[in-house]
């Protein structure tokens, strides 16, 4: 049986190492691009080994449209054919008001979560496009809906846009045989929070989500498995929600 080759873009932490980790037990090859931490993503990607599956690690800026390029070549000359992208490489820049937050980070915010995302969804689908079949999931966020008012209203506005994307791509690409979908995480307890200057918010906001929790990790990649397997082959341009109620 031939392996499913995933591309997960920040793979080397957080939602998108434990993305990793359970499309490897789910039979996937996986490719682990990430941003910085060498180091990091060669665990990740040792624990795909682990797991029976084939890794390589890919240093590589999503919103840099040569680093895309290299990124899917590398995958395609040591893995085979692309078969998968989980969009997840994601910034969020320092919590504040809007009117607070230096210009600076608002480009990179976008740059990160929207052109990046659309550089790397544009390169799966020339590649998948080819073949009729494919997967993307993007990572979108609860906050796409609640806006996040005084904590980061233009990262929840780069997610708004990510939904955008999946309905009108997984349209536009469903022709093709290649579907395209999203998962929305709400509050998730990964160092995302010590990153962005917080390192308590999950845990102080346990007690505004209705199941009185952060959610995991693995949760996501739990969700993000599901819609990159055959059980949901025929759902495409879906926003699924795991966000604890809130």
């Amino acid at each position: 049986m031939i392996r499913p080759v995933t591309v997960v873009t920040g793979g080397s932490r957080g939602i998108g190492a434990a993305t990793c980790l359970r499309l490897a037990a789910e039979g996937h090859d996986v490719v682990v691009g990430y941003a910085r931490d060498a180091e990091a993503a060669g665990t990740v990607a040792d624990g795909v080994r682990k797991a029976g599956g084939r890794a390589v690690t890919v240093r590589a800026d999503t919103s840099v449209e040569a680093d895309v390029a290299r990124l899917f070549e590398t995958a395609e000359e040591q893995l085979g054919p692309v078969t998968g992208l989980v969009n997840n490489a994601g910034v969020t820049g320092p919590l504040g008001r809007l009117a607070d937050t230096d210009p600076a980070d608002l480009r990179r915010v976008v740059d990160v979560n929207l052109l990046g995302t659309l550089l790397c969804s544009r390169r799966a689908a020339q590649l998948m496009a080819a073949r009729r079949s494919g997967v993307i999931v993007n990572i979108s966020s609860a906050a796409a809906t609640l806006g996040s008012p005084g904590d980061y209203v233009h990262y929840a506005a780069t997610k708004a846009a990510v939904d955008t994307l999946t309905l009108g791509l997984a349209k536009e690409l469903g022709p093709d045989g290649i579907r395209v979908n999203a998962v929305a995480p709400g509050i998730i307890d990964t160092e995302m929070h010590a990153a962005m200057g917080d390192p308590d918010r999950a845990r102080r906001a346990a007690a505004t989500i209705p199941l009185r929790r952060p959610g995991q990790a693995e949760e996501i990649a739990a969700a993000v498995a599901w819609l990159m397997s055959p059980d949901a082959s025929y759902a495409t341009g879906t926003v699924l929600r795991v966000s604890g109620g809130r």
